[in-house]
């Protein structure tokens, strides 16, 4: 899938105005499952993704100033960390991660929820994945 594509698809799914704010949904929600998930797993799912898409998974994955990869996070925290970095409240980040993690999914063959939830605490998974093809 091409970057212009796949912020197209999250724009469209989370009812966004613009590819702007599509696109700082798709960081904010990348950017903070790369704190929660080992910077492997992350690194395996951003080499499947558009290289820009990719990039906000390996910033954060690999970066010293930042906390360190598969650090714990109940769903609260891991949805206020979207919203933080996205300006917006929890509730709109809930939507637009979880678009984000459907558009992933679906870009990267289903990789996201073979990958990714393996990684993520049952309660987390849960509300991540509620509504995506990788949902059981």
């Amino acid at each position: 899938m091409r970057y212009d594509t796949f912020l197209g698809q999250v724009q469209a799914r989370a009812r966004l105005d613009n590819p702007g704010a599509a696109e700082t949904a798709t960081r904010a929600s990348l950017e903070t499952l790369a704190e929660r998930v080992p910077a492997t797993v992350a690194e395996k799912l951003a080499a499947q993704l558009p290289r820009e898409i990719g990039e906000h998974l390996r910033r954060v994955a690999y970066a010293p100033d930042e906390p360190a990869s598969g650090m714990r996070m109940s769903p609260q925290e891991f949805f206020d960390r979207v919203a933080q970095r996205a300006s917006a409240d929890r509730p709109k980040a809930m939507h637009e991660a979880r678009c984000v993690i459907e558009v992933v999914d679906e870009a990267t063959g289903g990789a996201c929820s073979a990958k990714i939830r393996p990684s993520l605490d049952d309660e987390l998974a849960r509300v991540l994945f509620a509504g995506s093809s990788g949902h059981t």
